[in-house]
């Protein structure tokens, strides 16, 4: 029998730039945020910290641990022209279309989800038991949708707010259970 794996999903701290959304635009995380992170973690039994490669989840990676392992497969949806952008001042149409089907109505020049989704399939594939992996809402998301198979509907249900965690436990070819933990 092949044992389960526990994986940690937290997001990045608190960012300098909130209410925005930011994709692969690196934007900082506060120092508030980084601390924040550094707490949830003490309540994680992990081995490992595997981290998103933008700086607004690495800094709070290496507030957690001394060793970080950076995997780019952890960003953050590409949000394209709409990156860095407060949703409420693009078209307000685009941004509901996207929220009904973000893979046929994708950000301008951003990343479709079925894209996102399969990237983070593979990066869950490649995590070993114990990790802590520091990364974004949409990378979450992405996993939930892998592990559970949440549609988009059920996975904008969830909400993930800075320094959260979500702990999965995952058996191969079998039903995941979910742990909600903020």
């Amino acid at each position: 029998m092949i044992a389960a794996r526990t994986v940690h999903l937290m997001r990045h701290g608190a960012t300098v730039l909130p209410g925005r959304w930011l994709g692969h635009r690196d934007v900082a995380a506060t120092a508030d945020g980084i601390a924040a992170c550094a707490r949830a973690a003490a309540t994680c039994a992990f081995t490992h910290v595997v981290s998103s490669d933008l700086v607004r989840a690495s800094a709070c990676a290496a507030a957690i641990a001394p060793q970080v392992r950076h995997d780019a497969r952890w960003r953050e949806l590409d949000f394209g022209a709409w990156d860095g952008c407060d949703p409420a001042t693009l078209d307000a149409d685009a941004v509901a279309a996207f929220w009904r089907d973000p893979d046929a109505a994708s950000p301008p020049g951003g990343e479709r989800w079925s894209v996102l989704v399969a990237r983070i399939a593979d990066a869950l594939a490649a995590l070993d038991d114990g990790a802590l992996v520091v990364t974004h809402g949409g990378a979450i998301r992405a996993a939930l949708a892998v592990t559970c198979g949440f549609d988009t509907r059920q996975i904008w249900a969830f909400d993930l707010p800075c320094a959260s965690v979500i702990t999965l436990r995952l058996w191969p070819d079998a039903a995941q259970i979910v742990r909600l933990a903020a």
